[in-house]
């Protein structure tokens, strides 16, 4: 059986952490596979734009009755809050590049209404926080930041807002 790939950061660090595809490759490649991803494709959930940069994410999930919850006949808690958690932690990795380990560490959700039809969640991470979390982890030390996300319906209704805490550490040769 093959062994999975590592990354090599400038440093010379191996990052066991990066997998078989490494974010900074390609957003769009990225869109792709997670509107391929099982959970993703059968859930109802699109990722419809990741900037080039990896500044922002924008993504919907459009309710119907094989995804819903039966008794209110509204959004699935789960998957409201599955369409937020990975990005964050993504663009941060696309951003910061190679030699980074990156995740999350914290998330939570509030569910504020009903999400009914299709809702949208929009998460931005500025190249000024991404910098942030460079020079808090340029000596080797983490970095633990707050982020948050509004799902909103198609009235821009706020229907939930999923919080995380992303946890970044530069990897050391």
């Amino acid at each position: 059986m093959p062994s999975a790939r590592t990354f090599e950061s400038s440093g010379g660090a191996k990052d066991p952490s990066a997998g078989m595809l490494y974010p900074g490759e390609s957003p769009r490649v990225y869109r792709a596979l997670f509107n391929i991803f099982p959970p993703y494709l059968f859930g109802g959930v699109r990722v419809k734009h990741i900037a080039d940069d990896w500044t922002s994410v924008r993504v919907t999930y459009t309710v119907r009755p094989w995804n819903r919850n039966n008794p209110n006949r509204a959004a699935f808690g789960g998957t409201l809050y599955s369409m937020t958690d990975p990005f964050f932690g993504i663009m941060a990795y696309g951003q910061l590049g190679r030699g980074y380990r990156v995740w999350n560490t914290v998330g939570n959700i509030e569910f504020i209404a009903p999400g009914r039809g299709t809702v949208t969640a929009t998460m931005e991470l500025p190249p000024q926080q991404v910098d942030a979390i460079r020079e808090a982890t340029r000596d080797g030390s983490k970095s633990i930041t707050d982020h948050s996300a509004d799902i909103v319906d198609a009235d821009g209704n706020l229907v939930a807002r999923a919080s995380q805490k992303l946890y970044a550490r530069r990897l050391q040769s």
